[in-house]
């Protein structure tokens, strides 16, 4: 009996994974745990086993293809065996199977074939709610698989009657989204209830998921956040060069950056701190016996401790911003950058507050190993309340972090550089600071509250000997 292997679900909050390489093709000989492909979810980059020995016998997704958990990807079975027994449905589910993904690209494989004509100066007709709906069997069929409310388009066609391009200009302007989304879209389109509202995607690549349309995502034909900028029609500069292609999680991460700096109101705050004690404490911890699980503490450690205990005394920055409200959390969910051969990652330190300085170090470490092994669970890069990202070690004095939305702000760490301190009344000495850069979203932080937790933060660094002995 042939094997079906579907896509694997990849933690609770993955609704779909993107295939970013294929290892083997149609024909090839695979044993059970032979990496087949890879995938690749919000952040974090995964070999999929082929589960069973044989032979492939059919693979239903290109690279690049967005498919649904659960979804079947690849047959393995006996040469010459018949895959199409081993799919539930056969070859229509099949079919489905590949249609799926180029639909949930954003403006499906469908609306893309479609050109829409320039339109005349005339009036369209008003949206069809009531009676009869006059629409193209056509148009209805892909408003169906995209799940677009067809009642709230405007017809183009002879009569005022809805077809194709109409259906495919509403998702021109629609962002994209899971399979999931649409399935819950459609059941709100059957009943007749509103599709949802405007926001912003939290998915893969700024896809709107489940989540987002429970707290009002995506609606039918709604314009979400902004398209990315058109290419550059500047003619290519002079010599050699190489085309590096933005896909897979590069592209995934250009896509959050782009929709954190398009939808965020980034200002940046920069202070230093003393760092006199804190290198004491971290010349003591690693003379420590090894014993006492203190000599592995890192300076990013000690940062990472005092944000978990100054950002419960300002939750305003321990928050999300939301469609319409400034969710404070009151328990810390501290999100740790970690640079990554596959790019930026930010896996999440459940609950830092109530953990210990050891319990923090061991949780940090365990995480960035995670992320550069690829063994991170995707829940684990979900969830963050506040974001601590670390240049220290390049040495740069200051740079604008950019903020992981929906947070509210993000704390950028920077090198360690020699700087005058007033030590008593008109005695100045030459002193280590630590650059701390903090970005927020002066949309709902203003700067004055911002730059009072930022002095807080810098005190707690200055006497974070203090802090660990609370």
């Amino acid at each position: 009996m042939a094997h079906v292997l579907i896509m694997p679900r990849q933690g609770n909050t993955v609704e779909s994974c993107i295939i970013g390489e294929w290892k083997v093709k149609e024909g090839d000989t695979v044993q059970a745990d032979t990496p087949v492909c890879v995938v690749e979810t919000d952040k974090a980059t995964f070999e999929v086993p082929s589960g069973a020995s044989g032979t492939v016998l059919k693979i239903f997704h290109s690279q690049g293809d967005d498919v649904p958990v659960l979804q079947p990807i690849m047959v393995v079975g006996n040469p010459g065996e018949n895959w199409e027994a081993a799919v539930p449905g056969g070859a229509s589910a099949a079919s489905a199977a590949q249609a799926a993904p180029a639909a949930a690209s954003g403006a499906t494989s469908a609306a893309l074939a479609v050109s829409v004509p320039a339109v005349e100066a005339v009036q369209a007709p008003a949206p069809q709610t009531e009676g009869h709906l006059a629409a193209s069997p056509r148009a209805k069929k892909l408003a169906d698989a995209e799940a677009v409310d067809i009642r709230t388009l405007g017809g183009s066609g002879p009569g005022g009657r809805i077809i194709e391009v109409d259906v495919a200009a509403a998702l021109a302007a629609r962002p994209p989204l899971t399979e999931a989304a649409k399935d819950e879209l459609r059941k709100r389109i059957a009943v007749g209830l509103p599709a949802g509202t405007a926001g912003q995607g939290t998915g893969i690549g700024g896809r709107f998921t489940l989540g987002d349309l429970a707290s009002g995502g995506a609606g039918s034909g709604a314009v979400v956040g902004t398209s990315p900028p058109a290419a550059s029609s500047a003619a290519p500069a002079p010599g050699g060069f190489t085309d590096i292609p933005i896909k897979g999680i590069r592209k995934v991460i250009a896509d959050q950056m782009m929709n954190s700096h398009t939808n965020t109101a980034a200002f940046t705050l920069n202070t230093s701190a003393s760092v006199v004690n804190l290198q004491k404490l971290r010349a003591r911890f690693k003379a420590s016996d090894p014993e006492l699980g203190l000599s592995k503490i890192t300076l990013n450690d000690l940062v990472l401790f005092a944000a978990s205990r100054v950002l419960p005394l300002y939750t305003y920055m321990n928050a999300h911003r939301l469609d319409g409200v400034v969710r404070a959390y009151n328990d810390v969910q501290l999100g740790v950058a970690v640079s990554t051969p596959r790019g930026l990652m930010v896996p999440v330190m459940r609950n830092a507050d109530k953990l210990s300085l050891v319990q923090i170090s061991q949780k940090a470490r365990e995480l960035a190993e995670a992320c550069r092994s690829g063994s991170i669970s995707p829940d684990d890069l979900h969830g963050s309340t506040f974001t601590v990202t670390n240049l220290g070690n390049t040495g740069i004095e200051s740079f604008s972090p950019v903020i992981n939305i929906p947070e509210v702000a993000i704390m950028g760490v920077c090198g360690i550089s020699p700087k005058a301190a007033e030590t008593s009344p008109g005695v100045y000495e030459i002193l280590p600071h630590l650059g701390l850069s903090l970005t927020i979203d002066h949309a709902v932080v203003d700067g004055a509250p911002a730059a009072e937790f930022l002095k807080a933060f810098a005190g707690a660094i200055r006497d974070i000997d203090i802090w660990v002995a609370k």
